[in-house]
């Protein structure tokens, strides 16, 4: 079998960053896939179960009542190697287009205070793992370390 686009990226030279995954068309469409590492792949511990599943909860919450992307938002959620998010949006975008949305989602996280949306038994398969001042917490991290100042090496696959 050949090897899925996502494995052959160099994970050893991969920074926490904004990163276009892949474009995709479907039907007359593009969908955009991007990588949102918020650490450092195999040089940081991963991010635990219960913060990255309130990011979850928090950034799709979020998208999908944006009066600008809302309609656009196909999917946000964690990659299996916990280390980061994927965002898929309808369109055909590059990293640096969705900087100042990504500004935003973030700042919502980290500023998040109250009862995480959907985090009830009714809402979600498993609502009590959610850990909200981690998510803060990593939000900030995210938005000081990569999103503050992004360049080049934050928006483009090492090679």
């Amino acid at each position: 079998m050949e090897k899925i686009a996502s494995f052959t990226v160099n994970h050893l030279a991969l920074l926490p960053g904004l990163y276009v995954s892949r474009k995709d068309h479907v039907g007359g469409e593009v969908v955009t896939t991007f990588d949102i590492r918020m650490t450092r792949p195999n040089h940081e511990p991963v991010m635990n179960t219960a913060e990255l599943h309130t990011i979850e909860h928090l950034g799709a919450t979020f998208l999908r009542n944006h009066p600008v992307y809302g309609s656009k938002t196909v999917y946000f959620g964690p990659m299996g190697c916990r280390t980061g998010c994927y965002l898929l949006l309808a369109g055909d975008y590059e990293s640096r287009d969705i900087v100042p949305l990504m500004t935003e989602m973030f700042t919502f996280i980290r500023d998040f205070n109250g009862e995480v949306p959907g985090a009830r038994a009714r809402d979600c398969g498993n609502y009590m793992d959610m850990n909200l001042p981690m998510a803060n917490y990593l939000a900030d991290r995210y938005l000081k370390e990569v999103l503050a100042n992004i360049g080049e090496k934050r928006l483009f696959y090492p090679e």
